[in-house]
């Protein structure tokens, strides 16, 4: 089982569905990585792949990406300085501890569905919708190579 067919066709498209959802209530960009390895920290991973999926470009600097690397069991949570400069340092172990919950029992795309939910909702309330918001990062979920 590789990264980019971890999920099956469904679960793919439950996990759009929800970026998609949460992005509702929200100015801000949700987004989905995964890949086989992490080599080293999770958390720098993250870093890594967040500068190149050029999360780090939206307007509002309002970014958060999801990592998950499947065959390591390792994932993090980043936001972008925006989001960083707005909420306190454990703003994100809740949903860190919502998605470990189900990632522990085996569900990912449950985990992941939760985790989108939970980021979406504290995101709404620093970063509200704006009647012009438009949609900056694609919802699509992306892989790694390794």
């Amino acid at each position: 089982m590789n990264a980019d067919n971890f999920f099956n066709s469904e679960e793919r498209k439950r996990i759009v569905s929800a970026i998609e959802q949460a992005e509702l209530n929200t100015s801000g960009e949700i987004r989905v990585h995964i890949e086989n390895h992490c080599k080293g920290d999770a958390l720098d991973r993250a870093v890594q792949v967040f500068s190149t999926l050029k999360m780090n470009k939206t307007q509002s600097r309002n970014g958060v990406l999801l990592y998950l690397a499947i065959k390591d069991k390792q994932f993090a949570i980043i936001g972008d300085a925006g989001v960083n400069a707005k909420v306190a340092n454990d703003f994100w172990d809740n949903t860190k501890s919502i998605m470990l919950n189900e990632f522990k029992s085996g569900n990912f795309c449950d985990g992941l569905v939760k985790g989108i939910g939970s980021a979406g909702e504290q995101l709404q309330v620093f970063f509200p919708y704006q009647s012009d918001d438009i949609n900056e990062l694609s919802d699509d979920i992306s892989f790694g190579e390794n």
